[in-house]
């Protein structure tokens, strides 16, 4: 993933040079669960990594959907109506207005793809509500 660095590179320099992102990397520097870390950025999306492990609260994101890619573990999308099993590799989207509940028997690893200001709780708050945090 290349990025964009926030400043110029030097005085006669203006335009930005991308940069890659090491995912892995990235995810070293925080141990805590359900607290997504903006990584990079696309468009008005966010590119973020984030550590899961137990079971999340349900909740519904009115306006948008949501991408979940797993990097490591495995990882249950609850839906009111099925159970969508994830694995390494994998990636499922939830739609916009869908009510869902990630889990993690063990700890996992993902990259959410979301637009910039998203919730992580959407509609449901409650004390798992990340500050928005980013390590770009």
């Amino acid at each position: 993933m290349l990025l964009r660095p926030a400043t110029p590179l030097g005085k006669s320099d203006r335009v930005n040079k991308p940069q890659k992102v090491n995912l892995q990397d990235k995810l070293a520097l925080f141990a805590e669960h359900w607290s997504p870390k903006a990584v990079g950025r696309l468009n008005d999306y966010e590119i973020k990594v984030v550590k899961l492990q137990g079971e999340f609260v349900w909740h519904t994101h009115e306006d948008t959907d949501e991408l979940f890619l797993v990097i490591d573990g495995r990882l249950t999308i609850q839906l009111r109506d099925q159970d969508v099993e994830l694995g390494p590799g994998e990636m499922f989207v939830v739609p916009r207005g869908v009510e869902h509940c990630p889990k993690a028997d063990g700890q996992v690893a993902a990259l959410l793809i979301e637009p910039e200001g998203v919730v992580n709780t959407g509609d449901a708050g409650g004390a798992l509500t990340a500050t928005p945090e980013s390590l770009v």
